[in-house]
């Protein structure tokens, strides 16, 4: 059994297919394995999805923290409402796309002076994470003759039960603490202040509890804005929908999610806040079941009751998959053997890759058809937190490349 997506990709002759296309074609195409592919389709339809599920007045940001690949970006920045950045480099190619400045956030903590000051030349919202950064910003714009956009991230007094990582509630060092927001905004001087940003946990797949989160930061900021000069004009909802792994993973309710915001947005924000840019910002769900990571079956063993699959990829590409990427107990993501795609699976094995670590491996206890060396083994899942989360340095192995089908 497999996670609900590894159905949405194509089949061609028994074999895996990418945006129409078999993947051993693929891998001809490409030159070389490993390699990660996108299906624009896929992700064309999931941005559809979303857009249909949430309510009207909620702009829609993807994160390219998910996947910066600037093939994907463009292609994303046809889709949605804007783009939310987390680093100088992220930037560049942000701003290489048709959305104009206006259109991209610069959040995360840690932005050194030269970042916060390209920002600030560049004109896109500046997501403040401390005070820290709230005074070097002023101070560059006070130096250019410029004055900063910015916005205020918030870590609320609150976490969000489900999350597959936490990022509000307790000490972080992602924003400022709830409690002292107030004293914060006395410091803004001539900032273009917008609004706040409010986002609590990540890879959730609970539809109750990303509401019970969003309700929770509707009535933070309502209390929050009372010391805001002038209205509010920006409100991030942050995001956090989650995809499922694994088989016993259920997939988030949708429908339930855009059910709760659109009565937020009726009853909590409209009434308040009505000249808000409301935005849900999401990365992972938007691309992360677009993509696969393909490697190649360079040998096969067998060791005191086990069969291996040695591949020539791992977790240097795709350290998410092995499990050290955040996972308390490591779960095999969906796997399969893509040129016997229908194949009846008929004997369990591990997959590792190439590397000297036993860290290594992408594929524990797999039910898998025969395979031996020069089939292709595919990773589902692949599209997030995938290329650009991984160690690509380790043991010096060449860099994959990425393909958008």
């Amino acid at each position: 059994m497999t996670a609900p997506s590894v159905d949405a990709f194509g089949r061609v002759g028994g074999r895996l297919a990418v945006g129409g296309v078999p993947v051993d074609r693929l891998a001809d195409r490409v030159g070389s394995t490993p390699f990660f592919a996108y299906d624009r389709e896929l992700v064309s339809t999931r941005v559809a999805a979303v857009r249909t599920a949430l309510p009207e007045g909620i702009h829609l940001s993807y994160a390219v923290k998910a996947n910066p690949m600037p093939a994907l970006l463009a292609h994303m920045s046809g889709l949605v409402d804007g783009l939310d950045v987390a680093s100088s480099g992220e930037l560049r190619h942000a701003l290489d796309t048709p959305f104009g400045p206006d259109r991209i956030s610069f959040a995360g903590p840690g932005k050194t002076e030269a970042e916060l000051a390209q920002a600030v030349a560049a004109g896109v919202m500046v997501e403040l994470e401390s005070a820290t950064e709230l005074r070097r910003v002023r101070e560059i714009g006070e130096r250019a003759g410029l004055r900063p956009v910015v916005a205020l991230r918030v870590n609320p007094d609150f976490a969000v039960r489900g999350s597959g990582m936490r990022l509000g509630g307790g000490p972080q060092q992602f924003g400022v603490d709830a409690e002292r927001v107030p004293s914060v905004l006395a410091e803004l001087g001539d900032l273009d202040f917008r609004g706040f940003h409010v986002f609590a946990g990540s890879q959730n797949l609970s539809a109750e509890s990303l509401a019970e989160a969003q309700r929770r930061t509707v009535e933070l900021v309502r209390g929050l804005s009372d010391h805001v000069p002038g209205p509010l004009r920006y409100l991030n909802l942050g995001g956090g929908f989650g995809i499922p792994y694994a088989a016993r993973d259920t997939p988030l309710d949708l429908d339930a999610v855009g059910g709760n915001l659109a009565t937020l947005m009726e009853d909590g924000i409209r009434p308040h806040h009505p000249d808000a840019r409301v935005v849900v910002e999401l990365g992972r769900y938007l691309v992360g079941e677009a993509g696969i990571y393909v490697t190649r079956v360079v040998d096969r063993k067998e060791s005191r009751g086990t069969t291996f699959l040695v591949v020539d990829g791992g977790l240097h590409h795709q350290l998410a998959a092995s499990g050290n990427f955040g996972q308390a107990i490591r779960r095999n993501y969906p796997i399969a053997v893509a040129d016997r795609i229908e194949e009846p699976r008929d004997e369990t094995v591990d997959v590792v890759g190439c590397l000297c670590t036993p860290l290594d491996l992408l594929g524990k206890g797999v039910e898998l058809p025969h395979a031996g060396p020069g089939d292709l083994v595919c990773v589902f899942q692949a599209g997030a937190y995938g290329l650009t989360a991984s160690p690509t340095a380790f043991l010096g192995h060449p860099a994959p490349v990425e393909v958008l089908v």
